[in-house]
């Protein structure tokens, strides 16, 4: 049974100013958990420049997080951090969690759906959250 649809759209080159400015290091921790990051290659180290591709990558991985929010109805008890959008050996994406959003999943016995795209400057993802009975 469908818990909650979510949908966000995210420009590419802002995700890339975010994260190439004097503050990128600081963002990209309170954003991205550790797995999106090694994917991006982001380091501790500022600013991020990326390329084309990784600024989509990453405006795509923000989207993830933001339809999760919506799908969930929630501004969240936990960090943007902990909702990861990986991607499997297929390329398929995938959500993650960890601390209070893993803990926030487990109580609400849900699962969640992925899908992510980018296009013309633009990073889009759809998020389903399902009940596991």
């Amino acid at each position: 049974m469908i818990y909650g649809i979510g949908c966000d759209l995210c420009d590419t080159a802002r995700m890339a100013k975010s994260l190439g400015g004097p503050h990128g290091s600081t963002f990209a921790a309170r954003v991205f958990g550790p797995a999106e990051r090694e994917a991006l290659g982001l380091s501790e180290k500022a600013p991020f420049p990326l390329s084309a591709h990784k600024a989509a990558s990453a405006a795509a991985d923000f989207a993830a997080k933001e339809a999760f929010l919506k799908a969930a109805g929630l501004a969240g008890p936990f960090a943007l951090c902990e909702i990861e959008a990986v991607r499997l050996e297929s390329g398929a994406p995938e959500y993650r969690f960890s601390g209070g959003s893993a803990r926030w999943m487990d109580e609400h016995h849900l699962r969640a759906k992925l899908s992510l795209s980018h296009d013309g400057g633009m990073a889009l993802a759809f998020c389903i959250l399902e009940t596991e009975t």
